[in-house]
């Protein structure tokens, strides 16, 4: 899967957008940031025309970012690990765990695509920050719960990322590069809605009528990388695109 390395980070990227625009993440968004930052709705909305406001929001985002990243990337070093591991006393058995992720990548799109519930993925495990700590520092202890949230949405698209780390022959550095790809596309569309608070409230206003599509076409893109996965095709996929779309790195 080195030369599907291309591919599959991209579909990391991709899936951390999509578990933004999750109907157990994007709804939270500004409570998320009136909580991170210690602003009111109304001074968010009027902080884009504030250089003060508007800076104090960018760094309690950046390093509500970083505590989620950080835990999301440990993850994912660790389920390169595995793999590294798994590779060096298993090597001729890699197919099957292959195969194996990729049943259990397609059973979460499944589940999300409302095809199937799975109910042991429907119940919400979230470690919840009643009191944030004042300043830097509880933002960051906020970023760190907040993915310790194991929910019905986020868990699903978050596992099936690990289980593609865990069965990549990339070892752990694949598995980090795969969970920050992820985080930043979890944590990109966060970080512009901050800045531009007031957008993003008229933006939700007419997205979430479409979050169901969002949810089903999260499960499609899941259930698709199960299937390229258990048949080994995200190589000959990222061959037949350089072909298509040569590059000259020269």
């Amino acid at each position: 899967m080195v030369i599907g390395s291309d591919i599959t980070i991209w579909i990391a990227f991709i899936a951390g957008v999509l578990s933004f625009a999750s109907p157990c993440v994007i709804p939270l968004v500004p409570s998320y940031l009136t909580y991170i930052t210690g602003m009111s709705f109304g001074e968010l909305d009027h902080s884009q025309h504030d250089t003060k406001a508007r800076t104090r929001v960018f760094i309690h985002s950046l390093i509500f970012i970083a505590g989620f990243s950080v835990v999301f990337i440990t993850l994912g070093a660790m389920a390169g690990l595995a793999s590294a591991s798994v590779q060096y006393y298993l090597r001729e058995s890699l197919g099957v765990i292959q195969k194996v992720g990729g049943v259990v990548i397609f059973l979460f799109g499944v589940h999300l695509s409302g095809l199937f519930r799975f109910t042991s993925l429907l119940g919400e495990k979230r470690l919840h920050v009643r009191n944030k700590p004042a300043g830097f520092i509880g933002t960051f202890v906020v970023g760190i719960a907040f993915a310790a949230g194991w929910t019905p949405c986020i868990g699903p698209i978050l596992g099936a990322i690990l289980a593609i780390a865990a069965g990549s022959t990339g070892g752990v550095w694949q598995g980090v590069l795969l969970l920050s790809f992820y985080s930043a596309g979890l944590g990109i569309p966060l970080l512009i809605s901050g800045l531009l608070f007031h957008s993003f409230l008229n933006f939700f206003d007419r997205f979430k009528r479409y979050i169901r599509f969002v949810e089903i076409a999260t499960g499609v893109l899941l259930m698709t990388a199960g299937v390229l996965l258990f048949f080994d095709q995200f190589g000959r996929i990222a061959i037949f695109l350089y072909q298509v779309f040569p590059t000259d790195l020269g």
